[in-house]
């Protein structure tokens, strides 16, 4: 088996494959994308080369501007409450006290198995401003408070945001979760029997023996809020205005909805080089290697 594995052609029949697949699917569509945000372009008609034109262009449109601040909103809402929520939830489980534990994580589970239309509906209905849950709510408490959640140009993103966070925080928790149960019992009991309390045990053990773990959500948080598209489509429509709008909605609307493809194709750029240079700033601080 070693002399298997440590063959350069073996590796290279289980590789290529993947590699290939890989090249298909995301790598060159990703080039072709970098091509035809050099052109003029509605997509059907013949393209006209237009150099950086299409660049000099977003960043002078405020819509651009617009976009990347809600995209930041977008995923600073999921850092802090979807990996927050997350982490809670992880530490909760991992007590020994709690009973029911398999009724948990799978309720947890259940809105990230739901289809985003699903969840959309649901949450229409909740933040509807006559029948909705939420302002219901507030005149149950007996507060005069009313709100247009999904009509208020300051909080509709904010809005949107939370409906992601509800339906993914159980994908969050069940990597957090899995990383957490694959760490040694033994550093827990240990602990225990030292006389750490259970915060101490998630503080000082768990926290930093989940740090690959974490790095890998937070990418997935991050990169997800800069991405988001399927919640602000179902819900607002980019709406009101362009409140909702993120540089995925941007590229979809230039590109299907005002036929300008090239431009539409520039902003998906954007998009990738923000998520790549998140990627990499997030690899940079949790990196793992030591200074001695």
């Amino acid at each position: 088996m070693q002399k298997m594995l440590g063959n350069k052609r073996v590796i290279a029949f289980f590789t290529l494959p993947a590699l290939l697949v890989f090249t298909i699917v995301v790598f060159y569509p990703i080039l072709q994308t970098l091509q035809k945000s050099f052109y003029d372009w509605d997509g059907l008609s013949e393209a006209i080369f237009t150099g950086l034109d299409n660049y000099k262009e977003l960043f002078t449109d405020d819509l651009f501007y617009e976009s990347l601040k809600n995209g930041l909103i977008f995923a600073g809402i999921l850092v802090v409450f979807q990996m927050g929520l997350a982490t809670l939830l992880m530490f909760a489980l991992m007590n020994k006290n709690i009973p029911f534990k398999r009724f948990f994580r799978s309720s947890f589970f259940i809105p990230v198995v739901l289809s985003v239309t699903v969840a959309c509906q649901l949450w229409s209905s909740i933040y509807d401003p006559e029948f909705g849950l939420f302002n219901n709510l507030f005149q149950a408490l007996g507060l005069n408070y009313r709100q247009n959640w999904l009509s208020d140009m300051n909080w509709a993103i904010v809005a949107v945001a939370f409906v992601n966070v509800w339906q993914f925080t159980g994908y969050q928790f069940t990597i957090m979760y899995s990383g957490a149960k694959s760490i040694p019992e033994d550093y827990l009991e240990a602990a225990r029997i030292d006389g750490a309390t259970n915060m101490q045990i998630n503080l000082k053990i768990l926290l930093p023996m989940l740090k690959d773990t974490y790095r890998m959500c937070f990418v997935f948080a991050i990169t997800g809020g800069f991405n988001a598209f399927a919640h602000m489509n179902l819900l607002t429509k980019g709406g009101p205005g362009t409140s909702t709008y993120t540089l995925t909605y941007m590229t979809f609307r230039s590109a299907f909805n005002v036929g300008e493809y090239g431009y539409g194709c520039a902003s998906a750029v954007i998009l990738v080089a923000q998520c790549l240079l998140a990627t990499f700033i997030i690899n940079k601080i949790f990196s793992s290697k030591e200074k001695y």
